[in-house]
């Protein structure tokens, strides 16, 4: 059986600063080293843009989507929401959009939560000094997130505990140790939905 597995997302889906792949590359391989043993086969779509917030997602999200017509949808934003300071209001709306348009595809829509961030490194951020990432903030975009998942039915992954500063590399992306932890999460989350 063919699997397609679009994931939507930002730099930290990408696998900034990882050279030997982060989470999304870990999850190929091991698909794809699965897939040799079994009947299945898997497509997996790395469809992130560095610094996309909800407001970037919305205008590609269905077009991307419907070029590949997948079988499950993993989406992965928020963080950058809160440190660009788009309205809370707005990302719900923007991500409400986002996960209709998802159902038209598939029900089989996972949505991974926010990720804590080193304070000291990110606020503000060197790269940025308009962008701040605060703990107390992306809580707020990440409730609004799980709320939404209940809304519309979806697997809802929390990760605001997962990694800890010494998972992340410059304070918001995960190093090759935070990328291992949520190529774990995501896994354990496919399996338990029987779907890999």
């Amino acid at each position: 059986m063919e699997h397609k597995i679009c994931i939507f997302g930002a730099s930290s889906t990408q696998g900034f600063y990882i050279k030997k792949g982060g989470w999304v590359d870990r999850l190929k391989i091991y698909l794809y080293e699965r897939s040799l043993n079994t009947n299945d086969y898997y497509e997996v779509f790395n469809l992130r843009v560095s610094g996309n917030t909800s407001r970037d997602l919305l205008k590609r999200f269905y077009n991307e989507a419907k070029a590949r017509n997948p079988t499950i949808i993993i989406v992965s934003l928020g963080d950058n929401d809160s440190g660009f300071k788009i309205p809370l209001e707005e990302y719900e709306t923007n991500m409400d959009k986002i996960l209709s348009q998802a159902k038209e595809f598939t029900q089989n829509i996972i949505v991974l939560g926010a990720k804590k961030v080193n304070e000291k490194l990110t606020n503000p951020v060197p790269w940025n000094k308009e962008a701040s990432y605060i703990n107390a903030e992306i809580k707020k975009y990440d409730g609004k997130l799980k709320g939404l998942a209940e809304k519309h039915k979806v697997e809802f992954v929390p990760l605001i505990d997962v990694l800890n500063d010494k998972d992340l590399e410059d304070g918001i992306h995960p190093n090759s140790k935070g990328h291992k932890k949520l190529f774990g999460e995501v896994k354990k989350i496919l399996k338990k939905k029987k779907l890999i």
